[in-house]
């Protein structure tokens, strides 16, 4: 099996998403897909009640999910982390041990060759527009992910 997390600040808003648009088109039986935050803010919470919503209109629920912080052991326990963005990207690497630890974190936008910007914006602070932006653009690149693992 294959174990892959996802990885935002706070893991309310975009690495929830990805958890469930990636979870969503993968067999559970071959593939576990979770996800977590660098930070602490909001451990043990729901989504954020935006990205709960948009999740829905497309036909996934994401309520279940609770929030919990990036720990060490995650290099042990996933094969693939994927950082929504740069400053992401680099406390996880920060907190890695290894070479081989290193070796399994990537930014999920990488998979998305059209772009240029490899940052998932957080729209934590926009409106209900923007987490749908950011919902297409990772079911968009979880599309493109599949094909390349």
């Amino acid at each position: 099996m294959t174990r892959i997390l996802m990885v935002c600040l706070g893991n309310i808003c975009r690495s929830p998403l990805a958890h469930g648009i990636l979870a969503s088109k993968l067999s559970s039986k071959d593939y576990f897909v979770d996800s977590a935050g660098t930070a602490s803010y909001h451990i043990g919470k729901k989504p954020d009640i935006r990205s709960i919503k948009v999740a829905k209109q497309n036909g996934i629920n994401i309520s279940s999910q609770r929030a919990r912080s990036f720990e060490v052991n995650d290099f042990d326990n996933f094969d693939l982390i994927f950082a929504m963005d740069e400053s992401n990207y680099r406390d996880i690497i920060n907190l890695a041990r290894n070479s081989n630890d290193t070796m399994k974190v990537k930014l999920l936008l990488q998979a998305n060759d059209s772009l240029t910007n490899k940052n998932v914006p957080d729209p934590y602070y926009g409106d209900q527009s923007d987490f749908e932006y950011v919902f297409n653009l990772l079911d968009e690149t979880c599309d493109l992910l599949i094909r390349q693992i």
